[in-house]
C-alpha cells in the first residue's frame, strides 16, 4: 500500500470486473511514480481511485466494441489506459505529444501486457494517419470544448462519436461552442451524467455525432 493512497472504492471491482487485478497495478503504479514523473499533482493520492480511475472507468460502456478509439492527450493514462484495461475488446491510439509522458504511457503498456494499446507521439492535429478513421475519440482535462472539437472531430469517421470527459461547466461550454459545433458538422450534442449511485463523484460526459458531410 502506498502511503497517502486512497484505499480502494467498492465500486471498483464492480466497474473492472476480472480486469481489477491490471486496474490496481495501474493505479499503484500511478501513485508511486506520478508525482515524481510529472504525471499527476501531490494532492491527488487521496482522491486517486475516486478523481482519476473510477471517473475514467465509469465510460467504458459508451465505447463500440470492436472499435478503434484515439484518446487525445493521454497524459498519465487517463482516461485511455483505464479504459484499454476496463474494456480489451476495444483498440486504443493513445495520443500524446510529450516526450516524458510517452515513455510512461509505453511501460505502462508494456508492464502491463495490454495488448490492445498503440501509443502515438503526436499532436492530434498531426495524427494525420488517423484522419476519419476512428470510430469514437475521447479526451479529459485536456481544454476547452471549443479548442478540443477542432482537433478531435477530424479523425472521427462518418457516423462516430465523440465522448468527451467534462466537469460541471459543460453544458456552458457547449454553450460556447457553437460555432465549432456547426463548423464540424457535430449533431446529437449533449451531456450525459455518468455513476449516480455508483461513483461518491457523478462523471459527465460530452458526446456528440460527427458527420462528414
Amino acid at each position: 500500500m502506498v502511503e497517502g493512497l486512497e484505499a480502494e472504492p467498492a465500486a471498483a471491482a464492480t466497474l473492472f470486473g476480472d480486469r481489477i487485478a491490471l486496474a490496481r497495478a495501474f493505479t499503484r503504479a500511478l501513485a508511486e511514480h506520478g508525482e515524481q514523473r510529472g504525471l499527476i499533482g501531490p494532492l491527488e493520492l487521496p482522491r486517486l481511485w475516486t478523481r482519476h480511475i473510477l471517473n475514467s472507468a465509469i465510460a467504458a460502456p459508451l465505447f463500440p466494441a470492436g472499435g478503434l478509439v484515439g484518446d487525445v492527450g493521454s497524459g498519465a493514462g487517463l482516461p485511455g489506459l483505464v479504459l484499454a484495461i476496463a474494456r480489451p475488446d476495444v483498440r486504443w491510439v493513445l495520443i500524446e505529444p510529450m516526450e516524458r509522458r510517452v515513455a510512461w504511457l509505453d511501460e505502462q503498456v508494456a508492464t502491463l501486457g495490454l495488448e490492445n494499446v498503440e501509443v502515438l507521439r503526436a499532436r492530434a492535429e498531426e495524427a494525420g494517419r488517423y484522419e476519419g478513421m476512428l470510430d469514437a475519440v475521447t479526451a479529459r482535462a485536456v481544454s476547452a470544448l471549443r479548442t478540443l472539437i477542432p482537433w478531435t472531430a477530424p479523425l472521427v469517421r462518418d457516423g462516430g462519436e465523440l465522448i468527451l470527459l467534462k466537469g460541471h461547466n459543460a453544458p456552458n461550454e457547449i454553450d460556447s461552442a457553437q460555432k465549432q459545433i456547426r463548423k464540424f458538422k457535430l449533431s446529437d450534442v449533449r451531456v450525459e451524467v455518468l455513476g449516480e449511485g455508483v461513483l461518491a463523484e457523478e462523471t459527465r460526459v460530452v458526446r456528440a455525432t460527427v458527420r462528414a458531410s
